[in-house]
């Protein structure tokens, strides 16, 4: 009897198509009926390789052989999936296998993962499709009754091809390429590229630039405290006529930017009478749409401080091992509109009736009240926001499943706790504020004050916001007609901030929004609703600019190497834009889209892109590194060998009349034109910070050039001589900051620290020693004398914790003993608590004392 063989791309799907058809008994990899044989896949099994007569075994990273253009692709098992692999095949060369279904998912990944297994077999039977949006059983009976021939797919099948070997082609050649030229001078410098990956570096280090680059102005506010008959209440000056932004990202209603004009105001308000008027008005807040991945990792990331892979690992275990949440690599955010019913029953598990034993009935009791409210209530109705058939692509957004949960770890549940919360407040109402804003008119200038008040919680209730306890804004009630006093004007001054970091929630943001930007309106259309990269795939994207040398993780935030931007200025010089800019990706899935339509062929695509990888091939080819074009300068200060000019280039600082030179990046750090000129002119510059050890860890130095003009570290240890001896250190051109706290004698900047200076040469009598940077934090010669002659600093800001490696702000304090400790800012709203003090203990630099500075944020933890 002749039977049919489905393949599905996940064996749980496998296990919901047999439970909707039934008859099935479950063989060891497979299930079959008296119809049909059912097994699945793993992903995808197999990947392009180039073909082994046209592969080259050595000198690859060489221009002799490149570009590596094969006529035809091969492909090559997954070593990790291949024994599922192999009775996949083993299945469809089965004799009475007489046809195929694809069920694989429907999309793209899933044509090609089909594709390449059939490929793989040589198998040429014929082939149905099972298109699919919704798995409930029902849905999957319809599709059976519905198979599309395996023929109408072919666009669709080319598509996922193309995308496939042009990725392929792309990053082969393109890593090949910049390797070859970046080595080209001697060694082996691995310059990986790829068409999602590098205009995702492109997006960080362009930030980056901006933040260096970016210089903090003054500005100020006024806010006034004025005093009615129920108390206080406090309002901001704004201006009225205030029309927006224009071309200043920083301009805003009630910023003030000449100080002269704030302090006119001030007098002008201060003790003046003022008159209230107020409008307040009724708003609604619909809860957030339900996760797709991005969404889930994205705040996962802000609050628990997940990397965009560890979400997606424990999203994938709560999936495959626990099987409490549906499919996480998805990037819808709505659900099927067959799927009412589904949640019902999903509903009726999270208020615990019914559910067997083993469960962790803790969990399940906090998700109760409300989820049975919802179905008391009548709340899962017919709802576009939340049930939209066009807002799913192959998988629908993440919510619980019908299993209860159990045994869960700790992050397992975070991750579980906010999917389940999501899709609760999601059936929730919205909710309801009061939004009172209120003008205080003072010698005819405005005061703003704006309260919020919650009136009903809505969906916020899920969230534990059930009622006006908290909210903030609540404000002094002013009756009618009633006068105010302006008892106060508050004139504060502040400065612009550099654009944040990328963290990895608001880089996986850019890379969903990337292209929106776009001035082609096809090109952007065809990037809407992909970005760069795929939910599934952003984050493996992340990990492997990390892991490549292009990215560090410091904390939450993303910062670019050297690397980085030795990378941006290789293919901005030569002229690669398509390996920099979004527009590559959407000019693919244009194509691609024209593809699956009919209205582009496969091998007009592929010439396409051979042509565009010879491109980047000969571009690379065409320079030297000395050669590339850049926004590169001449230094003022002549060679120190034979007073030539010295240009900078690409890699150096080279000297044009001598073999001198200097390489840019030294220790993962790279060198501005300014620095040189000083470590030219001075024959030292320091210290600086942003230097890398081979274990990946910041350290500080002085840079200085030895007797034969080679730069060398320099710690700012003590010096000796070549017979052993300390050497005197003389500070009679050195002009002192204050007096030691330890023995009253003078403490002078010397090196990397703020020494004694009777804690220097051989008769040392005082160890006084205070960094010059400490945990990433330049202490300025200014606040030095601040310390030592009034007890403390003012409030440094960018400090990082050696442990954490997140930013925090304290004073440094001079202790009783006369050691450097921390002092940590009050918070409010709790005056009473008392400052925290912690010991620097002495803290030189991040290298050479990293151990003291660790402890000192350790006891700094415990103490706020």
């Amino acid at each position: 009897m002749s039977k049919k063989l489905i393949i599905t791309e996940k064996p749980s799907v496998a296990a919901d198509v047999a439970r909707a058809l039934g008859g099935f008994v479950r063989n060891d990899d497979y299930y079959e009926s008296d119809e049909y044989i059912l097994a699945s896949a793993i992903g995808h099994l197999l990947e392009l390789a180039c073909p082994e007569e046209y592969e080259v075994k050595r000198g690859k990273w060489s221009f002799a052989h490149l570009p590596v253009i094969p006529p035809h692709f091969a492909l090559q098992p997954i070593a990790k999936t291949e024994p599922r692999l192999k009775v996949l095949v083993r299945l469809i060369k089965r004799k009475d296998v007489t046809s195929l279904i694809n069920a694989c998912d429907a999309g793209r990944e899933g044509e090609l993962i089909f594709n390449y297994i059939v490929q793989h077999s040589a198998a040429a039977k014929p082939v149905e499709r099972l298109w699919l949006q919704s798995m409930t059983p029902q849905a999957v009976r319809d599709g059976f009754l519905r198979l599309r021939n395996g023929t109408e797919m072919s666009g669709l099948g080319d598509a996922a091809v193309c995308r496939s070997e042009s990725d392929w082609l792309v990053g082969i050649n393109g890593t090949r390429a910049m390797t070859a030229f970046n080595s080209k001078t001697g060694g082996f410098h691995l310059t990986t590229v790829g068409r999602v990956q590098t205009p995702t570096l492109a997006l960080i280090v362009d930030r980056e630039d901006r933040i260096r680059k970016f210089k903090p102005r003054a500005y100020w506010e006024l806010e006034g405290v004025f005093g009615c008959a129920a108390g206080e209440y406090r309002g901001k000056w704004f201006d009225e006529k205030f029309k927006g932004k224009d071309d200043d990202e920083h301009a805003r209603a009630d910023r003030l930017w000449d100080q002269a004009c704030g302090q006119m105001l001030q007098q002008k308000c201060s003790g003046k009478i003022g008159e209230v008027s107020e409008e307040s008005k009724a708003s609604t807040q619909l809860s957030p749409l339900l996760y797709d991945l991005t969404s889930l990792q994205r705040e996962a990331n802000g609050r628990f401080g997940f990397s965009a892979k560890a979400t997606l690992g424990l999203a994938q275990a709560l999936y495959e091992k626990h099987k409490v949440l549906t499919y996480p690599r998805t990037d819808a955010r709505a659900l099927p509109e067959d799927y009412r019913p589904t949640v019902c029953s999903t509903l009726a598990m999270l208020t615990g009736e019914g559910v067997g034993k083993g469960h962790d009935e803790a969990t399940l009791a906090r998700y109760a009240p409300f989820a049975g409210r919802i179905l008391a209530a009548n709340w899962v109705v017919p709802n576009k926001r939340i049930f939209n058939n066009a807002k799913i692509s192959d998988h629908f957004a993440i919510i619980p499943t019908l299993q209860a949960p159990k045994h869960l770890s700790e992050p397992e549940l975070k991750l579980y706790d906010m999917v389940v919360k999501r899709f609760l407040a999601v059936f929730y109402p919205a909710a309801e504020y009061l939004i009172t804003t209120r003008i205080t008119r003072v010698e005819g200038e405005p005061f703003k004050t704006e309260g919020k008040v919650l009136v009903n919680p809505g969906w916020l209730a899920v969230y534990g916001r059930d009622g006006q306890e908290g909210e903030e804004g609540n404000l002094v009630a002013v009756a009618p007609q009633e006068r105010v006093r302006a008892e106060e004007m508050v004139l504060s001054s502040h400065q612009t901030r550099p654009p944040a970091r990328y963290s990895e929630a608001s880089l996986l943001t850019a890379m969903e929004g990337a292209g929106k930007a776009m001035d082609d309106e096809e090109l952007r259309a065809a990037m809407a609703g992909r970005g760069l990269g795929t939910p599934a795939t952003r984050a493996q994207i992340i990990e492997n600019l990390i892991a490549e040398q292009y990215l560090l993780r410091e904390g939450r935030e993303l910062q670019p190497t050297a690397k980085a931007f030795s990378l941006m200025t290789l293919l901005n010089g030569l002229g690669i834009p398509e390996l920099t800019a979004p527009e590559l990706t959407g000019e693919w899935e244009w194509k691609l889209a024209r593809m699956e339509r009919g209205e582009m062929s496969r091998s007009d695509f592929m010439r396409e892109i051979a042509a565009m990888t010879q491109r980047i091939v000969d571009r690379a080819k065409s320079y030297d590194s000395d050669s590339i074009p850049g926004d590169f300068g001449e230094l003022s200060t002549p060679c120190p060998k034979c007073a030539g000019l010295i240009k900078e280039t690409y890699k150096k600082f080279q000297c044009q009349s001598c073999d001198f030179s200097l390489w840019k990046i030294v220790a993962s750090r790279q060198f501005e034109a300014a620095e040189i000129e000083e470590l030219l002119t001075r024959r030292k510059v320091g210290p600086l910070s942003g230097f890398r050890n081979k274990m990946g860890r910041p350290f500080n130095a002085i840079v200085q050039l030895n007797a034969e003009n080679v730069p060398e570290f320099d710690f700012g240890q003590s010096a000796t001589g070549d017979d052993g001896a300390v050497e005197v250190v003389d500070f009679s051109q050195s002009e002192a900051l204050g007096a030691c706290p330890k023995c009253g004698a003078r403490v002078f900047a010397h090196g990397m620290a703020y020494v004694c200076e009777k804690s220097q040469g051989p008769t040392k009598s005082c160890d006084f020693r205070s960094g010059t940077i400490i945990l990433q934090q330049a202490v300025e010669p200014e606040q030095m004398q601040k310390l030592l002659s009034t007890g403390r600093t003012d409030l440094l800001r960018n400090f990082v914790s050696a442990r954490t490696r997140r930013k925090f702000s304290a004073y440094l304090v001079r202790g009783s003993d006369g050691k450097v400790g921390f002092e940590f800012e009050k918070r409010e709203p709790k005056p009473a608590a008392k400052q925290s003090r912690t010991s620097t203990n002495d803290v030189a630099s991040d290298e050479v004392a990293a151990l003291p500075a660790k402890a000192a944020v350790r006891r700094r933890k415990t103490t706020t």
